[in-house]
């Protein structure tokens, strides 16, 4: 039973990622292509609903002239009554949601103190349950508030409101940058994509080391288990109660890793085709002292999971005292995976991709050198430049403009170095220090 409650929490968490990427991939998506006010607003509400599975809906944004939430958008629920309706900001539960910022989660939204019977009254439809989230940018005050209600068939529990959160961020987002030139709306959400992106690696961590301590477990003890059964003096019946204990146990580990192996992958192509709404843009690098190898580190440990899984080894190499660089700690993490993942798929399940940091004078040698199959020269020629292709099976060619635009940040340069059939060296060159 343990085993088995273990395997379903796993399943649920991948699940839960994979929901949360699907709603915020198709929110980037759509809203992406649009520049009215209108049809963010109303995009971004159906989007909301459909991934938490409510039956009605509204979006009020703050008009600063009136001093109101205004309804601009309501889906279900007689809303047709409600759209362009004003509410006091000082009243109800979406004014106070709107003035302190924090989502409002109503199990029973008749008995909420804040709640007032002015809307239930215009529409003559009941609001059982209901979740309020502020539309907000950071630390900036809220732009309104997104209200779901009346969930299809239950309540809605944290996995809807973590969704909503997410979505009610994109959704500040886009509204804030509709009136700016593409870029400068683009570039602000790729900041969103980037949180989103830590958020996600913080949540698979501790489902990789869990399923990385099974497996170490399981390979310690397995066979020191075996010999105790065949030496130790038992009566039959616990001798084979004992080896099914331990044959579940060989049987349940390879699952677990499978499926935590596969939902990291599905990860990874989600975060793609949201980055690929914001493809080419970066926001502008902070500078502080970091230890680049601790960065690098922290990059091999995430993919040393699926390295494993792929059959190929992934290790660090510092050359000598590699001293603390002013730069971008996060960017840099970021163009690392990039170039680690690559070079694991490049291996084809043998080999081995090692990171290897050294300074050079004034330099930062970042080299990331894989055994895999390399690359043609004209691939080789034309990488991390305009031109470059992609010789993945659906590649979209977003992780080596990743790294071209982190390095550019950084106001450093690539060396490509390939051979086909020998492998891989791909080098960044990063000034250690940066005038202010």
């Amino acid at each position: 039973m343990a085993q088995d409650s273990i395997g379903e929490d796993l399943n649920q968490q991948v699940a839960q990622l994979q929901r949360e990427l699907r709603a915020v991939h198709t929110i980037a998506a759509q809203l992406g292509r649009e520049t009215e006010m209108e049809a963010i607003v109303r995009q971004a509400l159906e989007v909301a609903m459909t991934a938490v599975e409510a039956l009605a809906g509204s979006i009020l944004l703050y008009d600063p002239v009136q001093e109101k939430l205004v309804f601009r958008y309501v889906v279900g629920g007689g809303g047709d009554a409600l759209v362009g309706v004003a509410l006091d900001p000082s009243q109800g539960i979406a004014g106070r949601v709107f003035r302190e910022g924090v989502t409002n989660v109503s199990e029973q939204v008749g008995l909420d103190s804040d709640h007032t019977a002015e809307i239930e009254e215009r529409t003559n439809y009941l609001a059982s349950n209901m979740v309020t989230v502020p539309l907000k940018q950071s630390q900036a005050a809220p732009l309104g508030v997104m209200q779901v209600l009346n969930k299809d068939g239950g309540s809605f529990d944290h996995n809807d409101v973590a969704v909503l959160e997410i979505l009610a961020d994109q959704i500040a987002s886009r509204l804030e940058n509709a009136s700016l030139q593409q870029k400068a709306r683009l570039a602000a959400v790729a900041e969103y994509v980037g949180h989103i992106c830590h958020d996600l690696k913080n949540m698979m961590t501790p489902v990789q080391t869990g399923a990385q301590m099974l497996r170490d477990i399981l390979a310690g003890d397995a066979e020191q288990m075996s010999a105790f059964l065949e030496a130790a003096t038992l009566d039959e019946k616990p001798r084979d109660t004992l080896a099914a204990v331990l044959a579940d146990l060989q049987d349940l580990t390879p699952e677990i890793i499978r499926i935590l192996h596969e939902g990291a992958l599905t990860t990874q192509q989600h975060m793609s085709e949201i980055a690929n709404a914001v493809k080419s843009l970066s926001t502008e690098p902070t500078f502080e002292d970091t230890d680049v190898v601790e960065v690098a580190e922290r990059a091999v440990r995430l993919l040393s999971t699926q390295a494993d899984g792929l059959g190929v080894e992934v290790r660090t190499e510092p050359v000598g005292e590699v001293p603390h660089a002013c730069v971008d700690a996060r960017q840099l993490y970021n163009a690392l995976y990039n170039l680690i993942f690559n070079a694991l798929e490049a291996c084809q399940g043998h080999g081995a991709v090692v990171v290897r940091i050294s300074a050079v004078g004034d330099w930062l040698h970042l080299e990331v050198i894989d055994t895999g199959m390399g690359m043609p020269e004209e691939v080789r020629a034309k990488a991390f430049t305009p031109q470059a292709v992609t010789t993945k099976d659906g590649g979209t060619g977003l992780g080596t403009k990743i790294v071209r635009n982190v390095v550019d940040a950084h106001r450093g340069a690539i060396v490509v170095e390939s051979e086909v059939g020998r492998g891989t060296t791909i080098r960044l060159e990063i000034p250690m220090r940066h005038d202010s």
